[in-house]
């Protein structure tokens, strides 16, 4: 049955309160649902492909805990395993003999990786990654892209996407000039911007790093030669490629956007699918760069959680999932279906609307388009995105709450999850 209007009652009493425990009564700004109009829903519990309010609500899901739920919430087996990895403690602080079997499945997997270190957060590999391509080229300059996230660090919060487009936020009040007069940044997908920087900074860049299928500024994907020119261009001039894959990584396809597309960079950073639900993130690479990190070189980073036994453990149950035969063949046919019949609705309701997906992964902007980059996605209509937002919401759908974010698809969701998305689609969109 198709809900036309939710009961909130709990949610608003508990986001009430929270509201004067923590800013903006959120732990992470985009829940906030600023962009998207009214207040958020409160999660109760999570499984498979569904999410529960605190108000007995029922909705499909396609945030799934912004990507790391690829085989759907509480799996089972993930969840048997956890309660197996609990009974022996929740925090080594020292080695685990877990740490080598994740280190081993994650090398085997992602064609750049010789080597691998495990941090808590993608955020954290990426400010460990930036430490670690200045170091190993004697330069400080580095580009990025504008509306690619790498994180909340000083250095990245330049054009960053994410968040801080949601929120239609400025550079952050309290980022000293100094961390980001390093950070030089281009329009995704335009390899000439890419070339001036290098001929205005020559001998200075230390190197590139990207989405290489953006997530943060909703779903952008690349042009073709863009990902093969990027590495042509930082190979000419001695400079690292670094591919942020904290959210790509075992998403777009088992060795991430490095795979798929055939582009191998020096550095990867990922998170969110290898944590299979848990705090996570590692970075990695070369055997001669990752040789530089502390103890085997000069360049600190530690952390006390990393490569805690659970993290371990849950990554290890989710990598071995993915690793069953037609799991990417699954995520590609169902996640097309939706995105497909997304375009295919909105273009029968008489809405200008783009989008696509690859594998897992998929977007959806009010716009013509086509949506290369940053300031393309930025002429999308929010204001209908955050109508449509709130009538999937109320029809049992729980999208993303902003138009700068990626929609992810798992194991889980069905043919009938699908459909019964597309049935509220062309319901919200028959009546915007």
């Amino acid at each position: 049955m198709v809900n036309t209007t939710i009961k909130t009652t709990k949610s608003q009493e508990i986001f009430a309160a929270a509201q004067n425990l923590m800013p903006g009564g959120v732990s992470s700004p985009v829940r906030a649902f600023k962009s998207v109009g009214g207040q958020p829903i409160v999660f109760d519990r999570v499984k498979d492909s569904y999410i529960w309010d605190v108000d007995g609500n029922q909705y499909i899901d396609y945030v799934g805990t912004w990507g790391p739920a690829i085989c759907g919430h509480a799996h089972p087996e993930v969840i048997a395993a956890l309660h197996e990895a609990l009974e022996k403690g929740t925090s080594f602080g020292a080695p685990s003999v877990l740490e080598n079997l994740l280190a081993e499945m994650v090398i085997d997997a992602v064609p750049s990786m010789e080597m691998v270190r495990f941090v808590n957060s993608g955020t954290e590999a990426c400010m460990a990654v930036l430490r670690l391509m200045r170091a190993f080229t004697n330069r400080e300059k580095i580009i990025k892209f504008e509306g690619c996230y790498h994180g909340h660090a000083d250095m990245f919060l330049v054009k960053a996407g994410s968040g801080v487009a949601t929120l239609g936020l400025p550079d952050s009040p309290g980022v000293p000039k100094a961390a980001t007069s390093s950070t030089l940044t281009a329009p995704y997908n335009d390899l000439e911007a890419v070339k001036a920087l290098f001929a205005e900074n020559r001998d200075e860049i230390a190197g590139v790093i990207l989405e290489p299928v953006v997530g943060n500024a909703g779903f952008i994907t690349p042009d073709a030669g863009f990902l093969e020119g990027l590495r042509e261009i930082t190979h000419e001039h001695g400079a690292l490629l670094v591919f942020d894959e904290v959210m790509t990584g075992f998403r777009i396809a088992y060795g991430g956007a490095q795979e798929r597309f055939g582009v191998t960079p020096d550095l990867t950073t990922l998170g969110k699918v290898i944590g299979g639900g848990l705090p996570v993130g590692a970075y990695g690479g070369g055997r001669d760069i990752m040789s530089m990190i502390a103890p085997a070189g000069p360049v600190y980073q530690a952390g006390t959680l990393s490569g805690n036994p659970l993290a371990m453990t849950a990554g290890i149950k989710t990598l071995e999932l993915l690793q069953r035969p037609g799991t990417y063949e699954y995520l590609d046919q169902i996640t097309q279906k939706l995105a497909d019949g997304l375009l295919q609705i909105a273009k029968e309701t008489g809405h200008e609307a783009c989008g696509g997906h690859i594998s897992a992964m998929f977007g959806l902007f009010f716009t013509s388009g086509p949506v290369h980059n940053y300031e393309d996605a930025k002429k999308s209509d929010m204001a209908k995105f955050a109508r449509f937002h709130r009538g999937m919401l109320e029809r049992g759908v729980y999208l993303a709450p902003s138009q700068f974010e990626a929609g992810f698809t798992s194991l889980a969701h069905t043919e009938a999850d699908i459909h019964q998305t597309l049935v509220a689609a062309r319901e919200v969109l028959c009546n915007l």
